[in-house]
């Protein structure tokens, strides 16, 4: 059984794509950068377990130049 397809009501103007994207495939990837942004700008809320203390240094160093 072949698949229906559907077709747009509205022809691309020659010369120009015609590409759309649903709402949640830019809100996602933005909510995700901004969560891991937040994170990284307070690494204290993050309680992840004690490591190098070099990548913990990192952080510090990072964090300050965005407070400045």
């Amino acid at each position: 059984m072949p698949a229906r397809t559907h077709t747009r009501p509205h022809p691309a103007p020659p010369g120009r794509v015609d590409i759309r994207l649903p709402w949640w495939a830019l809100a996602l990837p933005a909510l995700a950068f901004v969560s891991l942004f937040v994170l990284i700008l307070n690494p204290a809320d993050a309680h992840a377990a004690t490591g190098d203390p070099a990548v913990t240094h990192l952080f510090e160093r990072v964090q300050q130049i965005f407070t400045r």
